[in-house]
């Protein structure tokens, strides 16, 4: 009837509006499907399912599982019902105390992670979160503080957002452990990685970063967990571990999207 204004009655007590507020969810969750149809985020075709890619795209990425490299987080050939090194990680064990990524660094994951930097692909956060933690889910439950890895202001300016800040909140959000993403700052800019051999990462990166003064009471004693997008020798995430354990740091981890193995080790 034209005119009229109507007003929905809210249940009365705990449950009623607990049930009330679940069908206004999904009331609006079917409304916002008609507007905006959930798509395979990386094809497009039509899915069931928001945030999320269709059995083929899935299928191009190529996750890490176990057995794992303790340390390195690097695939092993067989599991031996212990914790295992790789010859990697007895040859040169990193700064960092362990590396976990969800994906090897290549094909369909090597360009999601491209338009999340590069294309402000802000809707591939949700499902690159849950990659995340499902890689990290080990050394999550022992975390204190999710640290991202610090852009300098120059890089940060330009592209108008850090990544690993946006992934951080997101595993934050997903498993209760707090984010930091203001403590660990880059105190200079550094060249770009790409196309970089391991000494020259080592040398670009060495005393980059820094705690601040007046955050320090936030990391010592803590168990950090650092987020970044990709891992290829390890260089940025040991400078960063170096600069979280002169601040009093107990234990540092690394949980990567990708873990790049052309160099034969971690970035």
């Amino acid at each position: 009837m034209a005119g009229r204004d109507f007003k929905i009655a809210e249940p009365a007590g705990g449950i009623g509006r607990a049930r009330f507020k679940a069908r206004l969810r999904r009331t609006w969750s079917s409304l916002s499907d008609l507007i905006l149809p959930p798509v395979c985020l990386s094809c497009h075709v039509p899915m069931t399912a928001h945030d999320t890619l269709c059995a083929s795209c899935w299928s191009g990425i190529d996750f890490i599982r176990p057995p794992l490299c303790d340390r390195l987080g690097l695939p092993l050939p067989f599991a031996t019902g212990e914790v295992s090194l790789s010859a990697a990680a007895m040859a040169a064990p990193p700064a960092y105390d362990q590396a976990r990524a969800a994906a090897h660094y290549a094909g369909l994951m090597r360009r999601l992670i491209h338009d999340l930097k590069f294309h402000d692909r802000d809707d591939l956060t949700r499902l690159l979160g849950v990659w995340l933690v499902d890689a990290g889910k080990d050394i999550l439950a022992i975390a204190d503080l999710v640290v991202p890895i610090p852009l300098s202001r120059s890089r940060l300016l330009r592209r108008r957002f850090n990544q690993a800040a946006r992934l951080g909140g997101e595993v934050s959000r997903r498993t209760g452990v707090p984010a930091d993403p203001l403590s660990l700052v880059r105190v200079r800019s550094t060249a770009s990685q790409v196309g970089l051999s391991r000494r020259e990462r080592e040398e670009n990166v060495r005393g980059a970063f820094a705690v601040r003064e007046d955050r320090r009471e936030r990391i010592e004693g803590r168990r950090i967990v650092l987020i970044d997008d990709v891992v290829t020798t390890g260089a940025t995430v040991s400078a960063a571990t170096r600069a979280l354990r002169r601040a009093g740091a107990e234990h540092v981890s690394v949980l990567a999207l990708a873990l790049a193995t052309g160099e034969g080790t971690t970035e």
